[in-house]
């Protein structure tokens, strides 16, 4: 009897397409079905989680309703800039924090998206990135640190 699986024909479009559905079904019921993240909560909750991690309550109503992901792209940026995003999490995790605030909330992903695939979001990220001036430091504090 031939396995199913190896005489199974694979048709890519089709697959992807398929699974663009489902990821826009899965985020659909994220946003719908928990408001964001923090649908379950009430205001008292709310205010807690956004007093506990040091930013108000709008903006972490802000923050939830962008979904998972949303802060991805600092990642990949700090990667094209030849930083390690672990490392830098180790190393001072309330900095990454604020990376990925303010990534989250970036109103210019297209183009992020765009210059990290082209290969020059290097030579372009002061023109879009809200986080260019905490970049521009750490990578002062890490040349300071390679000329010692």
């Amino acid at each position: 009897m031939p396995n199913r699986d190896s005489t199974q024909t694979r048709y890519p479009v089709l697959d992807m397409v398929l699974n663009s559905i489902a990821d826009w079904v899965n985020n659909y019921r994220y946003t719908v079905g928990s408001g964001g993240g923090l649908g379950r909560c009430d205001r008292d909750e709310v205010a807690q989680i956004a007093n506990d991690i040091g930013i108000s309550p709008g903006e972490l109503q802000e923050l939830s309703s962008k979904g998972p992901g949303s802060a991805d792209l600092v990642q990949k940026m700090l990667l094209a800039l030849g930083v390690d995003p672990k490392a830098l999490t180790d190393k001072d995790p309330l900095v990454m924090r604020d990376l990925q605030r303010l990534c989250t909330t970036c109103g210019d992903k297209g183009r992020c998206s765009h210059e990290l695939a082209d290969g020059t979001a290097k030579e372009h990220f002061h023109e879009f990135c809200p986080n260019a001036f905490t970049l521009d430091s750490l990578f002062a504090g890490r040349d300071k640190t390679a000329a010692h």
